[in-house]
């Protein structure tokens, strides 16, 4: 027998109980609960849902077997299964434990009688907003299977977009390393050497080499308090990020810093269109799919301009005037949107606003590449070249000023 840790609703009075069951599995404890009068919300582990869950670290599942999971189901409901056994037979093929694990946990809630959506919403950091609420749009019209094959094809090019950024950021990122390595080397390898070298000369040494020099004792002599320093800096600036200010700077950093400032503009762009486009074809109306879209853009300041929207949109203005003029958003986007209002065909247009943006994302990143490597390399001089500098400069002063005949 497992404890289970569970939530659920008492039947007859709404009621929300939180406490532990013994069972076999997951849908035993299901059913056992059901029996009692409860209606189960979510069902884990007592051991998944301790260290693990509070870590964060117990429910993750990436996109792509999310999609994969998507897709199948789709697929599966078009063929025609009732629902219940089209999960089934995707929970069987599910490789990821703990998609399987939160798979298990929604087909036993939808036997017990609850909506899709509503299976998926119990589990928010899996299934996001914009998730749920597509599902639940399919569920609604009656289109099941085409609204989990739009999520699928969103989820796809949102991932596909992701990626490319990464790739872009994983060279300069490298290069960077390389450069503190070779700085750390020579700060605790080379220049020690040539402190003790001109130690007994006697000269005054020039300024550069002097600060270097300097760094390099402390690194040596303090070099726990060097990690120290690292450590607190880098949790130092985790916990600024987290806060609302440094999630602002942080987030006004990546729509102006330089070369990659547009392509994040576009990825917002892209994100906003496909996701959009995607609600308001499912059905959804268009102040609960701004709503929704802006909780999922991922930059605070593109987020303000899209509740500002949602005030005006609500208030009878057209979507399209009220994204013009706006800094976060390129301007080829409400152009779009309104020659979509014009032709009742928003969707359409959104569509492919979110192609042009992604081919443009693809297109910029592979020239990258060649913008950013003469740049690293200036860098890589400019830091090396400095510290040969600091090296030679005290032999050209002994050299001019006659301290070489001290060795004698």
């Amino acid at each position: 027998m497992l404890t289970f840790v569970y939530t659920a609703h008492k039947t007859d009075t709404s009621e929300l109980v939180k406490a532990e069951v013994q069972a076999e599995n997951e849908r035993a404890a299901a059913k056992l609960l059901m029996s009692q009068g409860l209606f189960p919300i979510t069902i884990e582990s007592k051991e998944e849902s301790g260290i693990l869950a509070k870590s964060g670290l117990g429910k993750r599942v990436s996109s792509k077997d999310r999609v994969i999971f998507t897709r199948q189901l789709s697929t599966l409901i078009n063929a025609g299964l009732p629902l219940t056994q089209s999960l089934r037979t995707v929970q069987e093929q599910i490789s990821n434990k703990n998609l399987r694990d939160i798979v298990t946990e929604v087909l036993s809630s939808v036997e017990a009688g609850t909506s899709l959506s509503q299976a998926f919403a119990a589990h928010p950091g899996v299934f996001n907003n914009v998730y749920v609420s597509l599902v639940a749009a399919g569920e609604a019209s009656g289109s099941l299977d085409k609204a989990l094959d739009r999520i699928a094809y969103q989820q796809e090019k949102d991932a596909a977009i992701l990626s490319k950024v990464r790739s872009a950021l994983v060279y300069p990122v490298i290069v960077l390393v390389v450069i503190l390595a070779v700085l750390i080397f020579m700060l605790t390898t080379v220049l020690p050497q040539v402190g003790g070298l001109y130690k007994d000369l006697h000269q005054s040494l020039p300024v550069l080499t002097q600060v270097l020099i300097a760094i390099s004792n402390f690194i040596l002599n303090f070099w726990w308090l060097s990690l120290l320093i690292l450590v607190g800096v880098v949790f130092g600036i985790r916990a600024w990020v987290k806060t609302s200010s440094g999630r602002s700077s942080v987030d006004s950093f990546k729509l102006h810093m330089p070369l990659f400032g547009q392509i994040f503009r576009k990825v917002y762009m892209a994100r906003f269109s496909r996701t959009l486009g995607t609600m308001l074809n499912s059905g959804i109306p268009m102040l609960e799919a701004l709503r929704i879209v802006k909780e999922s853009i991922g930059n605070v300041h593109v987020e303000e301009t899209l509740e500002k929207a949602m005030g005006s949109v609500k208030g009878g203005k057209a979507l399209s005037s009220t994204l013009e003029n706006q800094p976060t958003f390129l301007s080829l986007v409400p152009q779009m949107i309104k020659i979509g209002e014009q032709s009742g065909a928003i969707d359409q247009m959104l569509d492919r606003v979110a192609s042009y943006f992604e081919n443009e994302v693809d297109e910029e990143v592979k020239n990258l590449s060649t913008t950013i490597e003469p740049l690293l390399m200036v860098v890589l001089g400019v830091v090396v070249g400095g510290v040969i500098a600091a090296i030679l400069l005290p032999v050209y002063s002994l050299v001019g000023s006659g301290g070489v005949n001290n060795l004698h």
